[in-house]
């Protein structure tokens, strides 16, 4: 029976001791060291495989082999996620990669939501008696000089992501922002739509700045004009999202598409349009950005710039991860900037312009 027919069928025969890194690598088809690269998401590893290997892994509900980890002279790590993010949606799907990692390389997460009253060097003295080795950094914090710089002197390695401002002394998972953005306004663009509205992100974050830079291009590109009544401030809220819409939607003439900074303000926008009687996509084409569970979970689905939150969670997961490995041999350990591929996801909610 083939490795297909294998992972569809009945599992593999398996010993008492229970599935091993040789038994996901037969499974999968793949080598036991491609099996390791996986599971500590090196970026060697093509989509194709990493995804036969993870499905092998749930599969056969492989777990590492902790004794084996601290015969080596391994060790569990603690690694702490500060957020503070508006959207659930994307904390959600950031969670859910972190956490998948941490599993399977015996690592500790703790979770904990950044108090905007609390001073940045209480916060680290509480990670610090939390006994926590490393920190990820999701937007907005990862772009927040003072954590950064606080984070820099008490020694701990960290991770950001989604950040438009790498650290020099962090690793940093991203992806282009700025061309994901041209690439969606082009799509509009060329479907018919001369008059787009765009919803902002968040002053505070460097994504923002980003992802507007990439509407104006494509609209220069396209030599269409700037209006700045199709432009409305958003703070990646739903709620921020109804108002940007409502003010977009105002407008005389109205825009024939909106593209919001993230899901959830484009989903706020197709309710905007219901609320006016509008239908998505024929009277309104709305595109949105990260393809978080937000834009799979209402009607019409969102077309969207897939952002990967979840493996870009695993993967700077798995860097932290050694990082500490590495301090913790005394060895000098690289930093890591990791620009990571997005990809747009066609789905129901865009369509050509509304005839005259």
């Amino acid at each position: 029976m083939g490795t297909t027919e294998n992972m569809r069928g009945r599992r593999p025969r398996l010993g008492a001791r229970g599935p091993t890194v040789a038994d996901v690598a037969r499974l999968a088809g793949v080598s036991p060291m491609t099996v390791s690269r996986v599971i500590n998401t090196e970026t060697s590893v093509l989509p194709a495989t990493r995804d036969k290997v993870r499905t092998a892994i749930a599969t056969l509900g492989y777990v590492p082999n902790l004794a084996a980890r601290s015969l080596a002279g391994g060790q569990q790590c603690r690694i702490a996620l500060l957020h503070a993010n508006p959207s659930a949606a994307y904390l959600s799907e950031f969670l859910m990669g972190s956490l998948a990692q941490a599993s399977l390389i015996d690592a500790q997460l703790i979770v904990e939501q950044c108090d905007p009253l609390e001073p940045y060097q209480a916060l680290v003295g509480r990670l610090s008696g939390h006994r926590v080795d490393a920190v990820l950094l999701p937007p907005p914090l990862c772009d927040d000089p003072a954590l950064l710089a606080a984070l820099e002197a008490a020694g701990l390695p960290v991770a950001q992501i989604a950040t438009g401002r790498p650290a020099a002394f962090a690793h940093a998972l991203t992806i282009d922002d700025e061309e994901a953005a041209h690439r969606m306004t082009t799509h509009l663009i060329g479907r018919g739509h001369r008059r787009i509205g765009f919803i902002t992100g968040a002053a505070n974050q460097t994504v923002s700045a980003a992802r507007r830079a990439g509407y104006d291009r494509a609209l220069a590109d396209a030599g269409l004009p700037h209006d700045p009544r199709l432009v409305a401030q958003g703070d990646f809220t739903y709620r921020s999202g109804l108002l940007a819409a409502t003010a977009l939607l105002a407008c005389v003439p109205r825009p024939t598409a909106i593209f919001a900074s993230n899901d959830d303000m484009a989903a706020a926008a197709v309710a905007v349009a219901h609320r006016g009687h509008l239908d998505v996509p024929a009277d309104l084409s709305v595109c949105g950005f990260d393809d978080s569970a937000m834009s799979r979970t209402i009607w019409p689905e969102i077309t969207t710039v897939h952002q990967p939150i979840a493996d870009m969670a695993r993967q700077a997961t798995a860097l932290l991860a050694g990082t500490v490995r590495e301090r913790s041999a005394a060895r000098e350990a690289s930093v890591r900037h990791v620009r990571v591929a997005f990809t747009i996801r066609h789905r129901a909610s865009d369509g050509p312009p509304p005839l005259d």
